[in-house]
């Protein structure tokens, strides 16, 4: 279970912009979160990706209360979350070449055995020719930078999936395939999402029961 109880975030010296949020994921579920772009719904999906850490309240993963976050997280909880950015030209180190971001994350946890055949079959799954993954973020489109970035967040088999408006700046057929990708990897490994949006539409074809905003929050 990904458990979110009374969450109240937000960024200094400002107010909170989540306060008292309730959510709870099971295994292998599909959840839409819909809300307005500001509400703050991106911050909430970052502390359920313990990548932001909450004024108040309890992050429970897989029955392990969160105490830290970010680095500070143990790595065993870091890596059961995968998370994939609206804007993956701020989430994308301009530096790298893409079979590079592809793999982070087995560099980053010292799992360099067979990094490259690794990586180049999450390419081919997401939708990369090997002609892109020599090829730096400002050399490729948003579609095919958000593609590697999907195969990044998918690299460690996570458990859980966190989309926080993946396909906001895609159009229609990108977001068909990297949805797919997203299912199919479902299918195979029973991993829940949390996808987070602004499209009913898209999140109720999508998930298997969504919640809005106004229906997890507390004033």
């Amino acid at each position: 279970m990904l458990e979110l109880h009374g969450i109240t975030a937000g960024y200094a010296p400002g107010p909170p912009v989540v306060r008292d949020a309730h959510l709870t994921l099971r295994p292998g579920e599909a959840l839409g979160l819909l809300g307005p772009s500001g509400c703050g719904k991106s911050t909430l999906a970052r502390v359920a990706a313990l990548l932001h850490r909450p004024d108040r309240g309890t992050l429970v993963l897989d029955g392990t209360t969160v105490t830290g976050y970010r680095h500070r997280a143990p790595r065993a909880l870091r890596t059961a979350v995968g998370v994939v950015f609206q804007q993956p030209r701020l989430a994308a180190d301009p530096r790298l070449r893409l079979h590079e971001i592809i793999a982070e994350p087995l560099r980053a946890t010292g799992r360099r055995t067979g990094l490259a055949r690794t990586t180049a079959d999450l390419a081919a799954r997401v939708g990369l020719g090997a002609d892109l993954l020599t090829r730096r973020p400002h050399e490729v489109s948003d579609g095919q930078l958000q593609r590697a970035c999907l195969a990044r967040a998918l690299v460690l088999r996570p458990r859980w999936l966190v989309c926080d408006e993946m396909t906001a700046m895609l159009d229609a057929s990108t977001t068909a395939a990297l949805v797919g990708v997203v299912e199919e990897y479902r299918a195979e490994t029973g991993a829940g999402l949390l996808a987070v949006g602004h499209d009913p539409v898209l999140l109720d074809r999508w998930c298997d029961r969504t919640t809005r905003w106004n229906e997890i929050v507390k004033g």
